[in-house]
């Protein structure tokens, strides 16, 4: 006969057929390659607004719209790397 309730499955367990990654080693995170990835995510932003074309910080006449789109997004990626040192530190003591 079967049940109606599902059964209950210890909080940590994984099964295999729901993750097939489980079983050679492959569940969870990389939070130092997060982080790593990051900055050098903002490193190479940082050098487009030198090297990429001609807007105000690299010598020419005006901001061009390329510029705001590099630091806007710069700056939010380092707001969230930096977000998520934070969250780290706090969840640690």
């Amino acid at each position: 006969m079967a049940s109606t309730e599902l059964e209950k499955k210890p909080g940590q367990a994984v099964d295999p057929a729901e993750e097939p990654s489980v079983e050679w080693g492959w569940h969870g995170g990389f939070p130092k390659g997060t982080q790593i990835g990051g900055w050098i995510s903002v490193i190479a932003m940082v050098f487009m607004l030198f090297d990429n074309h001609q807007g105000i910080v690299s010598g020419g006449d005006a901001f061009k719209i390329e510029d705001f789109y590099l630091i806007g997004i710069t700056l939010a990626l380092v707001a969230g790397l930096f977000y998520d040192l934070r969250k780290k530190k706090r969840a640690r003591g």
